[in-house]
């Protein structure tokens, strides 16, 4: 029978080795892939346990040879902010003196002259990421009780004779009931001690620093607090002959006379600064390596389309870093950045502001660009009176980017767009929560209009104007406001978003002799097309809001918005013709 044996085709052993060694390669691959630690921002659980990490310890040598005594570094929220204040602490922390391992074959192990600096420095690390109190109260014992834990963690600093019996003394000092005074002096303390025990002047570094600020403001107890926090402040890194260096981090930077007044040696690096640029948030092709190694190296173009956008300094390929894990591990696209915090402070801001900033903001959501002054000190004081503060705010906080600045660079007009898709899905899921808060479903009002349900559309449209419409000042009169349609277009508009998967809804498009509000265009064949004009109530012209419906509808007939529907090939019995009257809080549509 061997002897029988036919011999195999020609090629057939290579092929099956070549598949079987192409197996085991993607196979061996697979299992060489880091496994990614979801919201682990310790730099030391990262390296020990050989979890996904993009390398960014050349933020050590740069913020280390530029020589700044104080820098306050801003950055949109999951931008690895904490992570590299852990990467910091734990590179010159003398808590951490040999544990070269934590940093061996990163960037910065190359440099021998940093490997003699590392765990050479005592350091003072403290958060408050967690101070998010409604009260003044609750803020100032979050504080408290931050600097109670760093005492805690220091209280072997009192053994020995290195301080004398009254440095001693101030631990006991530093207890739940402590004074303004002596919580406002807990860091300069401490560095004091540290300097005496250590012989060297101390590192801090304090991460998410406005975090209670942006607290104060939301609930309305911003005087108390900056009056706390700036005495905190000044004595940790103004008044502090004990201070090697010092490094702040958060979202925005705060004006100076808010909390640094008289702290003349704070450099401050915000989004447009080009120091730091690529130290926080993943480069394009930093995410390209990263999904080469996860074997999705094909999704570049969806990966790019959802997340690419943020620009720090002159680099313009800037990836969120949420966004980008969060993806690798769940293999799919979706708003994660976007998802991460309840964005109140944003939503309050845009839900309660001028007219004029949420016509901008209509712009924004239909992919133009807006053009406003740029102040990168915010002035929280000022959000609720100036849309170029709020812009600011947005600005700093990621939700835009920087498509021309000015050549002067302060003070000149910039241009904006929203970030990236991610960011407009945010947004329009936003102002969809907004009227879903409402005790009607907002997408009651889209049956009722594809059923011209005319009846229904006037009750549904009155009920949430009543619930909702204080809460965007819309002004008693129409003269409150500039161009008031443009509002209430972009309120209707807002109710539309799901109709998209069935009409091309287009708006201010040109169609016969002007410029219609909004067209819903059917995508398939047989539904109904719509035209809708918007207009408020001239008390001078019109008796009533039946008369302003007539005018509205008079407009869409005498300036032909029919015509771009018709020359698609849309019949004129399949074309309804709505005009939406407003009058403060009454609407009437017919």
């Amino acid at each position: 029978m061997k002897g029988n044996t036919k011999p195999l085709p020609q090629g057939y052993e290579s092929r099956f080795v070549k598949y079987n060694k192409e197996n085991q390669s993607e196979e061996v691959r697979r299992r060489m892939r880091p496994v990614i630690s979801i919201g682990n921002q310790d730099f030391q659980s990262i390296r020990e346990n050989q979890r996904f990490y993009v390398d960014k310890t050349a933020l050590i040598k740069e913020w280390w040879e530029n020589g700044d005594v104080v820098t306050l570094i801003t950055r949109p929220r999951r931008f690895g902010k904490t992570l590299n204040m852990s990467m910091l602490e734990q590179f010159f922390s003398n808590q951490y003196a040999g544990r070269s391992d934590l940093f061996e074959g990163l960037s910065i192990w190359e440099e021998k002259s940093y490997r003699e600096l590392q765990g050479s420095y005592p350091v003072i690390s403290l958060s408050f990421a967690a101070v998010k109190g409604t009260t003044y109260a609750e803020a100032r014992e979050s504080i408290q009780q931050v600097l109670l834990d760093l005492y805690a963690k220091f209280e072997f600093l009192r053994q020995g004779d290195a301080l004398n019996s009254r440095e001693k003394e101030y631990f006991d000092y530093v207890e739940k009931d402590m004074s303004n005074s002596v919580a406002a002096m807990a860091l300069h303390r401490l560095a004091l001690c540290m300097n005496r025990y250590y012989g060297k002047k101390a590192l801090i570094f304090l991460d998410e620093y406005d975090t209670p600020l942006q607290e104060a403001y939301v609930h309305g107890y911003w005087e108390e607090l900056t009056s706390f926090m700036r005495s905190l402040f000044n004595a940790a890194f103004k008044t502090n002959p004990y201070l090697e260096r010092g490094i702040l981090t958060g979202i925005t930077r705060v004006r100076k006379e808010s909390i640094f007044s008289d702290l003349n040696n704070l450099e401050v690096v915000t989004t447009t600064s080009r120091k730091y640029e690529t130290a926080f948030g993943f480069t394009e092709k930093e995410v390209a390596q990263a999904l080469e190694t996860f074997g999705m190296a094909g999704q570049m173009g969806q990966v790019k389309k959802w997340y690419d956008g943020f620009r720090f300094g002159g680099r313009d390929d800037i990836y969120n870093p949420w966004s980008i894990t969060k993806y690798l591990d769940a293999g799919r696209l979706d708003s994660y950045w976007a998802n991460t915090s309840s964005n109140s402070l944003v939503g309050k801001l845009i839900k309660e502001g001028t007219p004029g900033l949420k016509m901008a903001m209509e712009d924004l959501l239909e992919g133009k660009q807006i053009e406003t002054a740029i102040d990168e000190e915010i002035v929280f004081d000022q959000l609720a009176d100036s849309d170029a503060a709020v812009w600011s705010l947005l600005l700093a906080s990621g939700y835009l980017k920087v498509m021309e600045a000015p050549e002067e660079g302060v003070g000149g007009i910039y241009s904006l767009a929203l970030t990236n898709y991610e960011v407009e899905k945010m947004f329009r899921r936003m102002i969809q929560e907004w009227f879903q808060n409402a005790s009607v479903r907002y997408n009651d009002f889209v049956k009722a209009l594809l059923s011209d349900d005319v009846e229904y559309m006037n009750e549904f449209m009155n009920q949430i104007a009543f619930q909702t419409f204080s809460s965007f000042d819309v002004g008693k009169m129409p003269s409150d406001f500039a161009e008031p349609e443009r509002f209430y277009h972009g309120f209707v508009l807002g109710l539309m978003v799901d109709l998209s998967d069935q009409y091309r809804i287009t708006s201010n498009r040109e169609s016969g002799f002007g410029r219609y509000d909004i067209v819903l265009e059917p995508l398939a064949a047989g539904r109904n097309a719509y035209v809708i004009e918007f207009k408020v109530r001239r008390p001078g012209k019109e008796k009533n809001l039946e008369e302003t419906v007539w005018n509205a509808r008079r407009q869409i007939e005498e300036k032909g918005y029919d015509a771009e529907l018709t020359a698609r090939g849309i019949p004129k019995e399949r074309i309804r013709h709505y005009g939406f009257a407003f009058e403060g809080k009454r609407v009437l549509i017919g």
